[in-house]
């Protein structure tokens, strides 16, 4: 059984890692690993792979491409990271895969499996609960709400109230991009009274406000969100863990003055930012090329292909993109990236 009194999850910036393809769409090594070198660089908490931002098509069995992704990143972890980094990996499918690709990712060291509830529209919540349980036996859960529009779906209150009550499940992602369904998800999550859970906001619209909001608990009290995991989080990197080190201050005891304001403030450009980096506009249609873009752009990546040769950029985003990119200068870490792309590229 699992010692429940153990911290076992790091609060902080977890990315997102996105899937670097050549001109074919074939898996591209060398800026994989550099994009896995740049997240080390920036100083990233951990790493989820095999998630939204990596393709769900890497889950393809017939692609053959879920084990030689998880292992590039888990690899380079291992050889380079010098500190403990989380490795978390995405797993998805009916039941029998989402335990395979389990049991491929505690083979690699992965530590918590992410389960996506995407293509699971036929199944009750009875039937996800018994699949994370499935899923347990093998890594520790990182249970997951995703939004609809890419693939998830609408869980109810008492789902999560149950979800904590799983000794299996370690963390939890909450990303429905909704504030009532946030905010009911972690009413109940924090009412189980664990405080070994570990709760991330995985709203790239709104991640500021839910990282700096004292969620009411039981009894009265408060609690802070453990962190992030973000697809946001897979570009300018540096400046995202900065960011964090500033929310990590102002959560205590003597807060800068004014950095409330300040952290409001910039809570309303991030949004602005992912509304066109993630292509809000036309339902998240170009979320991961837009994300692609500015990793092209960078050097970090050779183009911004996707798995599916019609997933790309929507009409007006490379605009939308340029416009966030001249009004907000600061989000950007292309100073850092270009300092020490070549080593990352070796």
């Amino acid at each position: 059984m699992t010692n429940l009194s153990q911290p076992r999850m790091p609060g902080g910036v977890l990315v997102a890692h996105p899937l670097a393809l050549d001109a074919s769409r074939r898996l591209d090594e060398r800026h994989q690993r550099a994009l896995s070198r740049y997240y080390l660089a920036a100083g990233a908490d951990g790493l989820a792979v095999g998630v939204h931002t990596t393709q769900f098509a890497v889950h393809d069995p017939a692609r053959g491409l879920y084990a030689p992704v998880l292992g590039l990143a888990a690899e380079t972890v291992q050889a380079e990271a010098g500190r403990p980094v989380a490795l978390v990996a995405g797993v998805m499918g009916p039941t029998r895969q989402a335990v395979d690709e389990a049991e491929i990712a505690r083979a690699l060291g992965y530590h918590l499996a992410l389960v996506a509830s995407v293509g699971t529209d036929d199944e009750d919540e009875d039937a996800l609960m018994d699949r994370i349980r499935a899923v347990g036996d093998v890594l520790p859960v990182f249970a997951f709400y995703l939004q609809p529009k890419v693939g998830g779906r609408l869980l109810s209150a008492r789902f999560w109230r149950r979800i904590a009550d799983l000794e299996q499940v370690w963390a939890v992602k909450l990303a429905p991009f909704d504030r009532y369904q946030t905010a009911a998800a972690v009413t109940q999550l924090l009412a189980a009274g664990r405080r070994d859970l570990a709760l991330y906001t995985g709203n790239d619209d709104h991640f500021i406000a839910d990282l700096m909001t004292p969620w009411p608990g039981p009894g009265g009290q408060t609690r802070y969100l453990a962190g992030g995991l973000l697809g946001q989080w897979a570009i300018w990197t540096r400046t995202a863990v900065l960011l964090w080190r500033r929310i990590q201050t102002w959560r205590g005891d003597a807060p800068e003055p004014g950095e409330t304001h300040a952290l409001l403030k910039e809570n309303v450009i991030w949004t602005l930012a992912n509304q066109a980096l993630f292509d809000a506009d036309h339902d998240f249609r170009g979320s991961i090329a837009g994300l692609h873009e500015i990793l092209r752009r960078q050097g970090l990546m050779a183009g911004r292909w996707c798995l599916n040769p019609h997933e790309d950029v929507s009409p007006g985003q490379l605009a939308a993109i340029d416009a966030i990119r001249e009004a907000y200068p600061e989000l950007a870490d292309d100073e850092f990236v270009a300092e020490h792309l070549d080593q990352w590229l070796h």
